[in-house]
Order: structure tokens, then sequence, then C-alpha cells
């Protein structure tokens, strides 16, 4: 288990093969498609390769990506956080999503918070981005609330998106 950090609620460690189930959920929820995108992961092989191809082949090149984020003392899997490179955007950005029965209740505040806390330690990267529908209002809340800046809009996924940049 590769732990990036931890919170007093949260551990926040780098996905292995074994969470294909949890992603399989989460990126299923109608929350997910709606606000992020339709991955088409439908199977639990279309998870796997969701994460060989995503998160994993991430930290490998990067040293960064998605995590999966889990109740302390419990490893009850509850979303993910983490950083993203997109080729559209010139800077790494923030990216996170929780199963909705854990949503409302500050542990993507608290994920958001340590892991830009923790990624921003690495002396090369000093500004991070995130983009979120303008409808998604509680995700345009939480970027404000964990100092990220509203700088315009951007397309992502074929969507006009809200664009903030957090500088270090």
């Amino acid at each position: 288990m590769n732990v990036v950090c931890e919170t007093e609620r949260l551990v926040i460690r780098q996905f292995d093969l074994n969470d294909d189930g949890f992603i399989l959920r989460l990126l299923n929820e109608a929350s997910f498609i709606r606000y992020i995108a339709d991955k088409n992961v439908r199977t639990q092989a279309d998870a796997i390769a969701y994460l060989k191809n995503g998160p994993l082949l991430s930290y490998q090149a990067l040293g960064f990506g998605l995590n999966l984020v889990t109740l302390k003392g419990s490893d009850v899997s509850i979303g993910m956080c983490g950083l993203l490179k997109r080729d559209q955007l010139e800077y790494p950005d923030l990216g996170f999503a929780f199963l909705p029965e854990f949503c409302g209740k500050g542990y993507a505040f608290e994920a958001a918070k340590a892991v830009l806390q923790t990624e921003m330690m690495d002396p090369g990267l000093e500004t991070v981005m995130a983009v979120t529908l303008p409808d998604n209002l509680s995700s345009n809340r939480l970027l404000k609330r964990v100092g990220f800046r509203l700088s315009g809009t951007t397309e992502v996924n074929g969507s006009q998106n809200n664009l903030y940049v957090y500088r270090r």
C-alpha cells in the first residue's frame, strides 16, 4: 500500500488493481457521469484497464495521479482525489470524485487540501489547475475554499468548464 498522505479521518493512497470494484462503482455513479464524464467503464475488465492506463500509468510517468481515498481505520473506499495531467491544460489539475453517501461531510475538502499540501512539496510543482462545470456548485465552492482562484473557462470533455488556478 503506497500511502500518499493522511488526515485525521482519511488515508489517501495510490490505486492498485485490487481497487477495480470500487472504480467500477464510482465511475458509473450518475453524479460522476453528469459532472465529470462517462468513461465507459462497465465491466471488471474495463475497470482494470482504466486503472492500468490512468492512475497506474500516471504514477510511473509523472510521479502523481488520482488516488484512492479511504476512511482511516476502516479501509472503506469513499472516493478519489489527486493530480492529473491533461493534454489541454498547461499544468497538472486537481481531480476528485466521491460516492454520493460520503458527499457533504467535508471529506472532499479534507482530501483536496491534503493532496495539494503533499504534492506541492515537489519543488518543480508551483501551479495546479482545476476544471469543473459551472453548475457543479459544490465543486466550485470547494475549489475556492482550498485556495483556487477562478481564471476563466476552458473546454474539457466537450463542455465549457470553469478554469481555476492554484499557486504555491
